[in-house]
């Protein structure tokens, strides 16, 4: 997998004022991004602020790697503001309410559910996941806090827990053990260090020799907060 360059940010429009990082509406390449850039994210004791914008990328990466189409287009790029994350923009259907099919575990969650067990995904939230208004598919969004090297999966899908992953998505992993193999847990381990891309490795694998969602831990909280 061969990394695109640098994608250059032309212009600031506004922010999401309800995110807790600095997120802004921007224009790149002449369409709406979202652009997160590193010098505005808080402070956090678990995770290494500037490498959030990293976490970000390499969860696309690993999405499109495992065949699933479920992570809005995200590069690194720089702008105004400095080097960050920069997403495809995407156009929420304001009708949609994914509470529904969280409450139930419903089975055309499995992607974002697997995806999150690969990264190890500590803020999988309600409200991270969308419907796009023009195609009708899901999409997950916001991806900083991953790829910790310890257990950190903080998820509101635990009602997966117990059940046997789809056949489709064992053919996911698959996939996604072979690009690691070719280059991908190089550029995990660049970013992010050794221990990262080695755990990483270790899950993938660990998932592939028994692929069952796992249960809630107890020994730490297993829930983002806020859940929404």
């Amino acid at each position: 997998m061969t990394e695109p360059a640098l994608l250059q940010v032309e212009e600031v429009i506004g922010r999401f004022s309800a995110a807790s990082n600095l997120t802004l509406l921007a224009r790149a390449g002449g369409e709406l991004v979202v652009y997160k850039p590193a010098a505005g994210t808080r402070p956090l004791w678990d995770f290494a602020p500037a490498t959030l914008a990293d976490r970000e990328v390499l969860t696309y990466r690993v999405a499109e790697a495992m065949g699933l189409a479920i992570v809005p287009e995200t590069r690194r790029g720089v702008g105004p503001l400095g080097p960050g994350a920069v997403q495809r923009f995407v156009e929420p259907d304001p009708e949609f309410d994914p509470l529904p099919l969280v409450t139930q575990a419903d089975p055309t969650l499995w992607p974002v559910a697997v995806l999150d067990l690969v990264t190890n995904n500590a803020d999988r939230k309600v409200g991270h996941v969308l419907r796009e208004a023009n195609s009708g598919q899901l999409r997950a969004i916001d991806h900083g806090l991953t790829f910790h090297p310890e257990p950190k999966l903080r998820t509101v899908l635990w009602g997966f827990a117990g059940r046997d992953l789809p056949v489709e998505m064992i053919g996911a992993l698959a996939n996604l053990d072979q690009v690691l193999a070719a280059g991908l847990c190089e550029e995990v381990a660049v970013a992010l260090g050794p221990a990262a891309a080695h755990a990483l490795n270790q899950r993938v694998r660990a998932l592939r020799r028994r692929p069952r969602h796992p249960a809630p831990p107890r020994d730490r909280r297993p829930l983002p907060w806020p859940p929404y």
